[in-house]
């Protein structure tokens, strides 16, 4: 008779106790993996990102606010008038005359803006670069890289685009100091030389762009800008040349001229337009056929044209009245010119 087979002994099995031992041990094994380089990842994005944020948004804060003029005109005032800002009074700045300038021409608050978010806009560009390569930087490092090879190479590549490149960067930074110092903007008549004379249409950090009388559009890198002639910028003068016969009573000329000054100062077309009374410089060149007297005036940004043609018509018109210009005297002075 055969003996009974004894049942097959169950397996050890894990004490319930153990359990959280193994957990933590994991939990510890991994703490202490992520706690190296992983950590040190994660907190370099974190860092680098909410500073480049936080300087993007000064940045564009401060160029908005120059952009727009707020904070930087006498006219603005305090959020509160409560004796807890006494300071933002105590720093509010005097009366400039910038201020009275700005506002008499139409085109300064939009020069203005064109230069500030420009620029804002080029800042921003340089703080994503430099955040940018700082952190792509770090994180090599920390994950054994050696970047000092790297920052070599960077250098030399850097020297060699500065070389090939040398004419594009001339004009970034060309366009940067024009922005920055205000030579010229959007809608100023300005002459760069190099036959490119006529309104401005727009000024880009590597090129300015130049329509001319005659409807020519003119791309100017700025690179290439040696001396810029603004004719529009801050007040202008009104030029009038006036001839008349070399024989003519000069004091009856300066006294129909004087009457002219006063009709285009009274003229309430064009009077908002003079910043101070149109005057007679007097006798400025004299030919075998003809005198030239001048007529000045100082006017607004950019219209210096129309007053100087209102001026003309008024001194024809008072030469004539008071017998000095004749028609056959007009013809004969434009035969002998």
């Amino acid at each position: 008779m055969n003996a009974p087979t004894s049942a097959p002994s169950p397996e050890p099995s894990h004490s319930p106790s153990t359990v959280p031992e193994t957990v933590e041990a994991a939990g510890a094994s991994f703490w202490e993996w992520f706690s190296g380089w992983p950590l040190h990842i994660l907190l370099i994005l974190v860092i680098g990102i909410v500073v480049l944020v936080l300087l993007r948004r000064v940045i564009g804060h401060v160029t908005e606010r120059i952009a727009t003029g707020k904070g930087t005109t006498t006219t603005d005032r305090p959020r509160s008038e409560t004796p807890s800002s006494p300071w933002r009074a105590y720093f509010r700045r005097a009366p400039l005359v910038e201020d009275a300038i700005a506002m008499a021409n139409p085109l300064a608050n939009q020069r203005r803006a064109q230069r500030s978010r420009t620029v804002g806009s080029v800042l921003r560009s340089t703080a994503n670069v430099v955040v940018g390569t700082i952190m792509i930087l770090m994180i090599l490092q920390e994950i054994g890289v050696n970047i000092a090879p790297l920052v070599a190479s960077a250098g030399v590549v850097g020297v060699a685009l500065g070389f090939g490149a040398q004419s594009l960067v001339k004009d970034f930074i060309s366009g940067i100091l024009l922005l920055v110092e205000d030579q010229f903007g959007v809608g100023d008549y300005v002459n760069l030389g190099m036959g490119a004379e006529g309104t401005v249409e727009e000024v880009q950090l590597r090129i300015t762009q130049v329509r001319g009388l005659d409807g020519t559009l003119w791309y100017v890198r700025n690179g290439e800008i040696l001396s810029a002639g603004n004719f529009t910028q801050q007040w202008s003068r009104a030029i009038a040349e006036v001839r008349v016969p070399v024989d003519a009573d000069l004091g009856v000329v300066r006294a129909a001229l004087g009457r002219a000054a006063d009709s285009v100062r009274e003229d309430p077309e064009v009077s908002h337009l003079l910043l101070e009374a149109p005057w007679v410089r007097g006798v400025d060149a004299v030919t075998d056929f003809s005198a030239s007297f001048t007529l000045l005036a100082q006017v607004r940004p950019g219209e210096q044209w129309e007053v100087s043609r209102r001026l003309r018509q008024a001194s024809q018109a008072e030469l004539r009245e008071a017998g000095v210009l004749l028609r056959e005297d007009v013809a004969e002075a434009a035969r002998g010119e």
